[in-house]
């Protein structure tokens, strides 16, 4: 791939820039467009890539390959060039697919808890000396990136079920955190959904090196091959018990005929455990020592975006989480001031009724603007409707607030001792570090 010349539409993506990385890595030339400026561009940029902002034609000139991703329609001046070119142009999972094939494959793959599991298995075996490769949906902050080309012969990556790109790949193994009913605009139906996810169980080619998640009763119904893990006394890796410490896990654990006693993670809640020793058993599978895959989980220092602590101002600390599902949401909250950008109309149009039992664990539950990530509008679907379903069936205190008009609410009502967190896949993101800016002002 050397020879290549690698354009990306969409570059600053979560997953399109993961890619980009390893092929800078790599040695390739790589450029890529998107719609704005960002800090993830400026990354690419430090490597060699050569960034455009705006879509046009004239950027894959010199292209031999464009890759596209789910969100970038056909329609895009940048993919009509191509095919007007005859340049090939190939799916952001294509390219995934071709990098995988040469290498130990390890991907990890379920509705939620994908980003946290493979951050923790690529940290796992890069402090083992592994060196591999990584493409994956968030920036680990052990390793300064969201995707990297090393030496070795592994490659650990984020499988994605939303478009059903996952029955692209055939990895050497495969962790499955779980099924949820999402991205039911593709899939149409649960059943189709977890069809999807047997076929790419059944794809694994090691199934010693197939761990799945024992506790989630749509996994368990499929009666996979590998090992299952949880807290089930019947799952194979058997978590024992465990106790939050802080701002950590310890877990104790059994897995063929062993014990693991006192493994630390610096994470909290039990689905954090559950992501651990799943981690910790594919990697015995590989041959790393416990001991250094302990060492290696309690050194770990989070992802961006999963429950990542934002700063302090006042007494206030502010986190930020990527959470846009009700199962994630729910996971996430433990007696906060939460702020909610609802992700995409067909998403809140399929989990409306899953949403309002969710918040009972905040004090405060501020509702914002949803975020369409370029959806139209659909009739019906809204915050306020959201609001109205919340404050009927939730003990929690309940506002609508504009987005524009959020840091003004938060500095009204936050006092000292309060923790607040912001959700959503969107640019509430950025709701923190403007409140903390003021409060420091």
């Amino acid at each position: 791939m050397h020879e290549q010349h690698v354009h990306f539409i969409g570059i600053g993506g979560i997953g399109m820039s993961a890619l980009a990385h390893v092929l800078a890595d790599k040695g390739v030339c790589v450029s890529g467009s998107d719609l704005v400026d960002s800090a993830v561009l400026h990354r690419l940029q430090e490597k060699g890539v050569h960034i455009f902002i705006g879509h046009k034609k004239e950027n894959i000139k010199d292209a031999t390959t464009v890759v596209r991703s789910t969100d970038v329609d056909m329609e895009n001046p940048e993919c009509k060039e191509a095919v007007t070119r005859g340049v090939r142009l190939i799916h952001r999972s294509q390219l995934l697919a071709e990098l995988l094939k040469n290498n130990t494959s390890l991907l990890v793959a379920g509705t939620h808890g994908k980003t946290t599991t493979s951050s923790l298995l690529v940290h796992v075996f890069v402090k083992a000396h592994f060196d591999p490769s990584y493409a994956i949906g968030g920036f680990v902050h052990s390793l300064g990136s969201n995707g990297g080309g090393g030496q070795g012969s592994f490659f650990i990556a984020e499988a994605d079920e939303s478009d059903g790109s996952f029955l692209n790949y055939l990895p050497s193994g495969a962790i499955i955190t779980n099924i949820d009913n999402d991205h039911l605009e593709y899939w149409k139906s649960e059943e189709a959904l977890m069809e999807g996810f047997k076929q790419f169980a059944a794809q694994v080619s090691h199934k010693e090196a197939l761990f799945w998640c024992k506790d989630d009763d749509r996994l368990d119904a499929l009666d996979l091959d590998g090992y299952s893990y949880g807290f089930s006394e019947d799952a194979d890796l058997y978590i024992e018990n465990y106790r939050q410490e802080g701002w950590q896990n310890v877990f104790d654990f059994r897995f063929k005929k062993e014990s693991y006693q006192e493994v630390v993670i610096p994470l909290v809640g039990a689905h954090n455990v559950l992501n651990a020793s799943a981690v910790f058993g594919i990697a015995l599978e590989f041959g790393i020592p416990a001991d250094k895959i302990r060492e290696a989980l309690k050194s770990f220092s989070g992802v961006g975006r999963r429950v990542e602590k934002k700063g302090e101002a006042r007494e206030i600390v502010v986190y930020d989480d990527y959470a846009h599902h009700p199962s994630e949401i729910m996971t996430t909250l433990r007696a906060m001031v939460a702020a909610v950008q609802p992700h995409r109309y067909t998403r809140l149009r399929d989990c409306m009724h899953q949403f309002p039992q969710v918040f009972d664990h905040a004090d405060v539950l501020i509702l914002t603007d949803i975020y369409s990530a370029r959806e139209e509008p659909i009739a019906g679907i809204t915050s306020k409707t959201l609001l109205e379903k919340i404050q009927a069936h939730s003990s929690a205190e309940v506002h609508y607030v504009p987005r524009e008009e959020l840091v003004n609410f938060f500095i009204k009502i936050l006092k000292p001792g309060d923790v607040l967190v912001t959700m959503g896949a969107g640019d509430i993101t950025k709701t923190g570090p403007e409140l903390l800016k003021r409060y420091e002002s």
